[in-house]
């Protein structure tokens, strides 16, 4: 991995979309256990996967993953806390609102 170059690599993954009651989920597993670091980009190929009402779809596929340079995955850790604190922003307030 360079400091500046970003390379791609296909993988086959499953997908399983879940429309239930108990479980509102969508999953990509990957099939040859790669591991995605912060910085990269997944981009599972083929139509959206749609599940009806009380349904679960499990679907093979294939993802491409665009790993990040060196640069992308330094600068996404160094502020990747400032993000997820983004998140955190909320108020309490004592009314009530109808």
């Amino acid at each position: 991995m360079g400091l500046f170059t970003k390379q791609a690599e296909e993988v086959p993954c499953t997908v399983e979309v879940s429309h239930q009651f108990e479980s509102l989920h969508a999953h990509v597993r990957f099939d040859n256990g790669a591991i995605v670091h912060p910085g990269d980009e997944v981009l599972v190929h083929g139509a959206p996967v749609l599940a009806a009402f009380g349904e679960v779809v499990v679907e093979e596929r294939t993802a491409t993953i665009t790993r990040a340079s060196g640069l992308e995955r330094l600068w996404t850790r160094l502020t990747g806390d400032l993000g997820a604190m983004e998140l955190c922003e909320f108020s309490f307030s004592e009314q009530v609102t109808l």
